[in-house]
Parts: C-alpha cells; structure tokens; sequence
C-alpha cells in the first residue's frame, strides 16, 4: 500500500517563489513531537478557513475545523451546462441530466468528537457540486479502530453513480479554469502535523504552478520552426487509499487541476470521511460544478467503474500491488494513460561508521511511525556485523520507549490502532508466519490491549531473518520491522535488492562516497542519506520494479497530467 511523508514550511509553489522547508521531518512523524505530548496548531490554515477566522482545537485529527462547516443544499442539481457543440465550446445551454435530476440529496449528520466539540459530517457522494445519495443502495459505515463503534454510515457509490460523477466531469472538463485554491485512526499528532499540513503544503505548490504549465520553441531550420502546447489529458480518475487520505488526495488533485483536467475522486472504503469534508471546503471556495467530483464505494464495485468507463481518460492509484495489477488489465482496454504508486518492501542499510543513535532512531521512525502503515516503510533494516548486536539492543529499547501504543485520542500516544479489523488479522497472521520460518521474536508479535477494544498490535521486531523468508519479502503493512546483518557493502546492496519491490531505501554512513555510490546502486525510486521517510512538494515520489509506474510530486507530477501536442510551423519553405 501506499503512503508517504513530511511536514513543510511554506510553498508558494511551482519552480519560481518555493523556500525550503524549514524543520521539515518525515510525514511519518517525529519523535520529538510526539514524545512531548505537547499539541501545537498548523503553521498554515487553509485560505477558505483562515478567512473565516477559525482557529483548531485539539484532538480533531484530520478533519481540521471542525467545529465550523458550511451547511450543505437540501436539493440536488438537475441541470448542468455544457457545450452546445464541439466546435463552440464557450457557448452553453442548459441540459436536463436525467441521472441527477432523479437523485435525492443525502443529508448530513451531526458528530462530536471526544473533547465534546460538534460538527457536520457529509455523507452522501459529491457529484457535481452536490452530495447526493447513490442510486446502488450500498452503504459504508466507518467504524472507530479503537473502540470499534461506529462513526457514520456513508453512501457507496455503484457503476451507475460513477457513471453520473464521470459525466459531471466530462461535460465541464473543456471549461476548467487554472484554479487551484485550499486548500484513519492515527495518533492526533500525525494527522494534524503530517496528513492536514501536507495536503495545505502540496494544494499551495501546485497552485503556483497553473500559470506556469507551457510548452516550448524549438528551431528546426531558418525556413521552418515548431513548438509544442502541453495539454490536459481530460477526464481524470483518481484511487486513494487510507493511511493519509487528505495528504493522498492532495497529491492527485494538485497537478491534475493545475493542468487543467477535471477529477472523480474515489476514497478507500475504509476511510470514507475526511475526503468528504475536503469536498466540502472545494465547494465552499467556489469550484465550479462538476471540476472535481467524491465518491466512496467498494473497490469491485465503484473503483472497477471508474477505470473501466470509456469517458474517463487518466487513472491515478496509490495502493496495493496486487489491486494495481488488475487496473492496468481493466484500463488497458481502452488504453488510458495510467499513473501507479503501489507497494514497498523499503531496506534500511546501517554501516558501522555511522552515527548510531541517529540511525536507531529514523530506523525506528521508518517503520514504526503510522502504525507501520506506509508504503515506504522501511520494513528491512539490514546492520553490519561489527555493530548488529548494539543496534538490536538499541532499537528494541527506543521501540520500547517511544512507541506508545493507545487510543489516537490520547496525546501521549505514538501508535494508534490499525485502520480495520481485516488489516489487524493480517499483521497478526505475518507475525505466526515468522515464527514458523525460524525467525527471532525479540519483542511484541501479539494484540494490544486496549480497554478489551479496538485493533491494536505491538511493535514487533524479528531478527535473524533470511532472505527467503516471507516476512522480508512481503509488505505486511503494520508495525513489523526484520532486522539482519550483513558483512560488507557488496553483500548488503545485494540483499537490498533482493526483492520485487523498488519504492524507496535509506543509507546511513559518515561516509559520503559510500553513500552516493550504494544509493546509485540499489534498486528503488528514492534513496535517502542518514534519514528516513524524507518527502518534498517539489522532488518526484515514485518506484520502480513491481512498486510502481510514473511519477507524483514536482514538475514530474504535472507530466503524468498533461500530453504534449507538437506544431510545426512552415515560415516560406515552397516546394
């Protein structure tokens, strides 16, 4: 699955005008931040909420202001605009949408969070401007990891409801202007540092590039000269998945919308919430109708619709390899352009000149941090002999120390529940497969408990671990980190790339020639140098081998979003 990183400093985007973060650390969270216990609010707010002189309270988590959202229409939309005909495209008339006009608004429910603060929670899906009810009858309810109560029940949307959002979409695609504004159980630290500031951070980024998305000159001969126009692609569709759904979303809307495309996006079933508040706040700013469309759904179901539509042009998804291989089958049909980030097995290499302590502690911050629920997780730390053993004993100690695990809610927590109870099965059963493939169990490797409730595991950590053992070689997407040892830097870059997967690597050395020259020869899209988690706006995300196709972040990003159209111009060459 997927997942990334950081906190940021202020952007004020595209190539020109972006300062470097300042403090930035992974959006994994840091331990700093968490070990003090101390909340402190964003450093930036959203242009639509700052305006309204809100302020956030803790412990909120990602939905941000909570305590203030706009109320939303008691009525459908029945009529959208469109282009009377393809060789007019500024002039509109209005059309009767018989699959809008035949849908029912979907009202909204009133929630409190813990700290007793009430605020309005969407559930319907959000197509062209409005949240309405799904003609498929399907609901999701979202369910609380930590006491395993319900949230909130939302729609889900069929084949026929995305067919409406695709619709909504396309019609309009051909109108959007370059605008770009505002703007699942994780510890509140991390949501409010890492998932709601960074979806700020890349909104902001992306929002100074939309006047700067053009194309070239290029001379050819004294008689003849071209350029090219970098285009939108068109219809958009985006897959998120739950580890960091507002963060997630960001990345996607970004630069599809600086490009000029229109978007449905589908939100992962198991965090349906917070993408609905975020299309809340696109309409409150004044996103014309039918630019960026939200739905949930079930992947078989809503997801399998939105890549198979022949209308929708573009797929981006950000989860599991196994689900992304079946969207390349279903998109190569109609052969849409494709973007994919899916899975990681990342391998952490500690060389014995490093500075120990700062490696035990990105190690821990690698795997750990967000339930061990990131795609970069840095899953496989392999040590050199002469230092394996202290690195153990260390690493297990500030495991123990700083991984506190406990409801989300409590600020002295680090590690909050897994995300469903079918996520929680599927650590537990990693961890009985390392015990039966001889690994060592140091510490954890069984539930948590927590007041007799929720989907809590310990850290675990297994050492003495094979290459052929399942437990290095499979992403288990939770809290479960192998540690193994290697003699030398041909043997460790070897078993780094032992592996199907390429997302990302971290190298921890004094020595810089090393570093440079293991990070050019492991296999992954990203290499990081004495840290761990490390992610910015402006420099590409990406794999390689079975951990993805394309692109996300930085101009790369606005690439995976717009084609390029080549014109060559005749100035007087006669024949």
């Amino acid at each position: 699955m997927a997942a990334r990183c950081k906190t940021h400093s202020s952007f004020r985007g595209g190539n020109d005008n972006a300062s470097p973060p300042a403090n930035r650390r992974s959006r994994s969270g840091g331990h700093s931040s968490i070990a003090q216990a101390q909340w402190q609010p964003p450093r930036r707010v959203a242009p639509a909420i700052a305006a309204r002189g809100l302020h956030l309270e803790p412990p909120l988590a990602v939905l941000g202001p909570l305590h203030s959202i706009p109320s939303f229409p008691a009525s459908p939309t029945t009529l959208l605009r469109f282009p009377s005909s393809p060789s007019s495209p500024t002039r509109f008339r209005p059309l009767s949408f018989t699959t809008m006009a035949a849908r029912s608004a979907s009202e909204p429910v009133e929630l409190q969070a813990p700290n007793g603060v009430k605020y309005t929670q969407p559930t319907g899906i959000f197509i062209n401007n409005e949240f309405v009810k799904a003609t498929s009858g399907q609901t999701i309810t979202s369910i609380d990891p930590a006491t395993e109560k319900d949230i909130a029940t939302v729609q889900a949307a069929g084949a026929e409801d995305v067919d409406a959002a695709v619709q909504a979409a396309w019609l309009l695609h051909l109108t959007v202007a370059r605008v770009l504004t505002l703007h699942p159980g994780k510890p509140y630290a991390e949501a409010l540092s890492v998932d709601l500031e960074e979806s700020i951070t890349v909104f902001r980024y992306y929002a100074g590039w939309a006047d700067k998305v053009f194309g070239q000159t290029i001379s050819t001969t004294h008689q003849k000269f071209a350029y090219t126009l970098r285009q939108p692609i068109g219809v958009v569709g985006q897959i998120i998945p739950w580890n960091y759904p507002l963060s997630m979303a960001s990345w996607k809307l970004g630069p599809a919308l600086a490009c000029g495309n229109t978007v449905v996006i589908k939100a992962a079933e198991q965090t349906p919430l917070s993408i609905l508040f975020l299309a809340s706040l696109i309409k409150e700013v004044g996103f014309p109708p039918g630019v960026v469309n939200v739905i949930n759904g079930y992947g078989k179901d809503a997801g399998s619709a939105l890549v198979e539509h022949p209308k929708v042009d573009k797929v981006a998804f950000t989860g599991s390899t196994a689900t992304a291989r079946n969207i390349m089958k279903m998109a190569s049909a109609t052969l849409k352009n494709i973007t994919l980030e899916t899975g990681g097995k990342s391998p952490l290499l500690v060389f014995d000149d490093c500075d120990l302590e700062q490696a035990v502690k990105w190690s821990h911050l690698g795997i750990m941090s967000n339930q061990g629920q990131i795609c970069t997780a840095t899953s496989r730390i392999l040590v050199q002999d002469s230092i394996y053993d202290k690195f153990v004993e260390q690493f297990t100690q500030t495991t123990k120390t700083v991984s506190r695990v406990g409801d989300q809610w409590n600020p002295e927590t680090y590690q909050g529940p897994q995300v469903s109870k079918a996520q929680y099965q599927r650590v537990l059963d990693y961890i009985e497969v390392g015990k039966s493939e001889g690994a060592k169990l140091v510490s954890g490797g069984k539930p948590f408990d927590v007041n007799a409730k929720g989907f809590f595991v310990e850290p675990t950590i297994f050492t003495e671990v094979k290459n052929e053992m399942r437990i290095f070689q499979e992403e288990i997407f939770g809290p479960v980190v192998v540690i193994s040892r290697f003699s030398d830097e041909a043997e460790a870059v070897g078993r780094a790339n032992d592996s199907t997967y390429g997302l990302g690597a971290a190298v921890f050395t004094k020595d810089l020639e090393r570093a440079h020259r293991v990070a050019a020869e492991i296999e992954a899209g990203m290499v990081w140098v004495n840290s761990s988690q490390d992610s910015d706006p402006r420099v590409p995300f990406g794999g390689v081998k079975q951990s993805g196709i394309g692109r996300e972040l930085g101009e790369a990003g606005l690439e995976a979003y717009s084609q390029v159209k080549a014109v060559h111009v005749n100035m007087g060459n006669r024949i």
